[in-house]
């Protein structure tokens, strides 16, 4: 294993106990094979839609946030979720174990919906997409309004996805056992954010970390300009006694830009996010060793060795393909 040089430590460490609220920030967190320990353990369950509400298409769920009401066990997981306190967009606390949450969250967001649990692992029911629903996520029409882009620009290129995450999205709206979008840990540079920041229309602030959703936001020793994270997929990083495989690169889509406590709408954000990375900020990974990670520890990256020839012309050959399956995804989304 070769070193990249290029060390950092860690400057914040975020767990969100609801998909698409807004999530706490800790001192330390426990990081096993399934991702971050308690993060994503509930999620709004669109009872019209019959499907799990995602920030994308349930803008308002990002007014409201989520604190454990007692910092959860090692015993908490699929099937074992402590109680949350949610707090709604004018501030009232209400917890799971009441009976108003629902009632509130149904009036929120206009339609009637209901906090749930993560189900235990070998429950598929709240996962899987019915044909549908698959339809309706490939249509161009809604991956444009999922990325906010207009009819005259050109859809995302999803080819960074590996076969096997593409036919996951196809068929779950969460990857089954987990309510996070694709990945079990999420990881954010702050040279990013001030390289995004730097772009941004003269006079504007610094984009806030929490529009960007992180379970872990690394401060690299040495600060440019760039996206150092985009060159990190493949390789392994450690942070304390963790140690992390870099997937892929993290497509955005409209859920920055949107409003939530603190935050303005910030529609600028969709181009200068096309304009300044394709469209990519951070990265996903999964986990290869188990720990727990603090505040300040350290950070460090390892690249395996360069890939040959055969390995690059795999990898084309791989990227090639997916862009094929998009196109006749979308073909086929339209025939319908």
């Amino acid at each position: 294993v070769w070193e990249i040089d290029m060390s950092g430590s860690v400057a914040q460490l975020w767990r969100f106990p609801v998909k698409s609220m807004g999530g706490t920030l800790v001192d330390e967190l426990r990081i096993d094979r399934r991702g971050v320990h308690a993060d994503r353990l509930w999620a709004v369950r669109d009872l019209e839609g019959n499907i799990t509400a995602s920030a994308r298409r349930a803008p308002a769920l990002l007014g409201c946030s989520a604190r454990y009401a007692i910092d959860p066990g090692p015993d908490a997981g699929p099937g074992n979720a402590p109680d949350v306190i949610v707090t709604m967009p004018d501030g009232i606390e209400i917890s799971s174990a009441g009976t108003d949450l629902d009632s509130r969250l149904s009036e929120l967001l206009g339609r009637e919906v209901q906090l749930t649990a993560l189900p235990p692992r070998d429950d598929t029911s709240l996962h899987r997409l019915s044909v549908r629903q698959t339809r309706a996520n490939y249509s161009p029409t809604e991956v444009r309004r999922d990325f906010g882009l207009s009819s005259s620009e050109t859809l995302p290129d999803t080819s960074v996805f590996s076969t096997k995450q593409v036919l996951t999205l196809a068929r779950y709206a969460t990857p089954p056992g987990t309510f996070v979008d694709l990945s079990p840990v999420h990881v954010l540079s702050t040279s990013s954010l001030a390289t995004l920041s730097a772009g941004a229309a003269t006079g504007s602030a610094p984009y806030d970390v929490r529009r960007f959703r992180p379970n872990v936001l690394v401060a690299l020793d040495e600060t440019g300009d760039g996206y150092p994270e985009a060159g990190w997929v493949g390789s392994d990083v450690e942070i304390g006694s963790v140690a992390l495989r870099i997937t892929n690169q993290t497509i955005r889509c409209v859920v920055p830009t949107r409003p939530q406590p603190g935050l303005e709408r910030d529609r600028a954000l969709t181009r200068r996010l096309a304009e300044g990375n394709q469209r990519f900020l951070g990265v996903y990974a999964d986990v290869d060793t188990a720990g727990v990670v603090r505040v300040g520890d350290a950070v460090r990256v390892h690249e395996s060795a360069p890939p040959s020839r055969l390995q690059e012309a795999a990898a084309a050959a791989g990227r090639a393909m997916m862009r094929q399956v998009q196109r006749v995804l979308e073909v086929t989304v339209l025939r319908e």
